[in-house]
C-alpha cells in the first residue's frame, strides 16, 4: 500500500466533514440534510454502495452521528426528502432510514439479545487466547488490502461507509475467523454513531444469526467495483458459514408514556439518547427546571464522547433559550444529581425522552426505582414514529418494511 493511497482514506471523511461542517450541533445537522437533500432521490439509490475519494462528493448523507444522538430526527429526514422527491425516488433512503427504526423495535422486543452480547463480550475478552490477532486487525496490520486502511480510518474518524462495514465484520468473521463480539466492540468502542441496537445486530446479521442460515460474504469483485478499484484485496473466504446461537422468546415493547400523560410540573431530564427535546414535548412551560446528563462511562469509545459531550452543550443552550432559564450540565447520571435537582426545582416528577434498550436504559431503570423511592417519579416519553413502527419490528426487515409504508405516509402527511 503506497503513502498515498493510505493518506487518501484517512483524509476522505475530514475532507468531506470540512465541506460539512460537520460539527455536533442542531444548526450543523440541519446544514448536512440541506446539502444532502438534492441527492437523495435518483444520485442516492444509483451510487450509495459506492466508496467516494477525497475528490468527489459522497452519495450517502453523514447523518449517521445526528440520527444516532436524535439531535436531528427520523421523522424530520424523511418528511424533508418526501418535500424534494416522490417516494419511488427516495425509497432507497428512505428505507436506509427505516432499518435504523427496525433495529431498534427488533432490540426493544429482544432486550436479552443486548445481554447476550455484553455477557459473551466479557467471556471474549477474558479468554480468547489469539490476542496478536486482535491486534494486528484493529491497527491495521493484516495486510489485507482495505481491511487494514479501514481499520485505521474508523479509529481517527470514528466513521464508516455502511458499505465499508459489512466488508469489514465479513473480513473479520470469515477471513480473520476472529470473534464477531469482539469486532463488535471494536466499531463501538470507536464509531461516533455507536449504537447497542444497530450496530450489534449487524453484525449479527452479517454472522448469520440475525437471519438464521443468512449471510454476508465480502468478495474481491464486490470490493473492487464499489471503491473503483482503490482496493482489490487477495485471500479472502470463499465461503460464510453461518454462526449459531440459542433462540430467544420475543417480548412485548415496554410500555411508555406520551406527551399529553404529563399533569403536572416537572423537571425534564435529557440524555445522549434523544437530544431533541424541542420535537418532542409541545409545551416547555411544563418544566421547572431542566438536566442535561450525559455520563462518559455510559459512552462506548473516545469519538462518541467528543461528539456527543459538545452535542450536550448546544442542547442546553437550546433548552436555555426556549425555556427561559439557565439549565444544567452533569457528567453523571445518577438518581442523587437528579434527585437534588428535582427537590430545588419543588417538582416530584422527572420526564426524559425514552431510552431504548442500551447502556443509558439499564441507569435509567435503577434511576426509577431510586427516585420512586423518594416520592418522585420517572416518566419517560417515546416519541409517535417509535411507537408507530416498533410493533412491527417482529420479523424480518421485508416484513417490517411492507408494514412501514402506510404508517409512513400517515405520519408524513400529517
Amino acid at each position: 500500500m503506497s503513502p498515498e493511497k493510505s493518506d487518501l482514506i484517512f483524509r476522505t471523511f475530514d475532507t468531506l466533514a470540512d465541506r460539512h461542517q460537520m460539527k455536533p450541533t442542531r444548526e450543523s445537522a440541519l446544514n448536512v440534510l440541506s446539502d444532502f437533500i438534492s441527492r437523495a432521490g435518483h444520485p442516492y439509490s444509483l451510487g450509495r454502495n459506492f466508496v467516494a475519494d477525497k475528490n468527489e462528493i459522497s452519495t450517502v448523507s453523514k447523518l449517521s452521528p445526528y440520527v444516532r444522538r436524535r439531535i436531528i430526527t427520523e421523522h424530520e429526514i424523511v418528511s424533508e426528502v418526501l418535500k424534494h422527491h416522490n417516494l419511488k425516488e427516495s425509497h432507497k433512503f428512505i428505507q436506509e432510514i427505516l432499518w435504523r427504526t427496525y433495529w431498534k423495535g427488533w432490540l426493544e422486543m429482544r432486550p436479552a439479545i443486548w445481554a447476550r452480547f455484553l455477557q459473551e463480550r466479557s467471556l471474549q475478552l477474558s479468554t480468547f487466547s489469539d490476542l496478536r490477532s486482535i491486534s494486528d486487525a484493529e491497527n491495521g496490520r493484516t495486510g489485507i488490502d482495505g481491511f487494514d486502511q479501514w481499520a485505521r480510518e474508523l479509529c481517527e474518524t470514528g466513521y464508516l461507509h455502511n458499505h465499508v462495514r459489512m466488508w469489514f465484520a465479513s473480513i473479520w468473521i470469515f477471513t480473520l475467523r476472529l470473534p464477531w463480539v469482539l469486532g463488535a466492540d471494536f466499531f463501538l468502542r470507536h464509531l461516533k454513531d455507536a449504537d447497542p441496537a444497530s450496530n450489534t445486530l449487524s453484525w449479527r446479521w452479517v454472522a448469520g444469526l440475525h437471519t438464521t442460515g443468512k449471510t454476508y460474504l465480502a468478495t474481491r469483485e464486490n470490493i473492487s467495483r464499489y471503491t473503483n478499484g482503490m482496493f482489490s484485496p487477495s485471500g479472502l473466504a470463499t465461503e460464510a458459514i453461518p454462526l449459531c446461537d440459542p433462540y430467544v422468546e420475543t417480548s412485548s415493547i415496554p410500555t411508555a408514556s406520551k406527551w399529553n400523560d404529563i399533569r403536572q410540573h416537572a423537571l425534564i431530564l435529557i440524555t445522549d439518547e434523544d437530544m431533541h427535546p424541542e420535537s418532542i414535548f409541545a409545551d416547555f412551560t411544563l418544566f421547572r427546571s431542566a438536566l442535561v446528563a450525559v455520563d462518559p462511562t455510559l459512552l462506548f469509545g473516545n469519538n462518541a464522547r467528543l461528539f456527543t459531550n459538545t452535542a450536550a452543550t448546544d442542547v442546553a443552550e437550546r433548552l436555555t433559550t426556549n425555556m427561559g432559564f439557565s439549565v444544567e450540565q452533569l457528567n453523571r447520571l445518577e438518581s442523587d444529581e437528579i434527585l437534588s435537582a428535582a427537590h430545588s426545582a419543588g417538582a416530584r416528577l422527572v420526564v426524559t425522552p425514552y431510552a431504548p434498550v442500551g447502556p443509558v436504559a439499564d441507569r435509567l431503570k435503577l434511576i426509577g426505582v431510586e427516585l420512586a423511592a423518594q416520592g418522585v417519579e420517572l416518566m419517560q416519553i417515546r416519541r409517535e414514529w417509535d411507537q408507530r413502527f416498533w410493533p412491527h419490528a417482529t420479523k424480518g426487515y421485508f416484513s417490517f418494511r411492507e408494514s412501514s409504508l402506510s404508517i409512513l405516509n400517515d405520519l408524513v402527511s400529517n
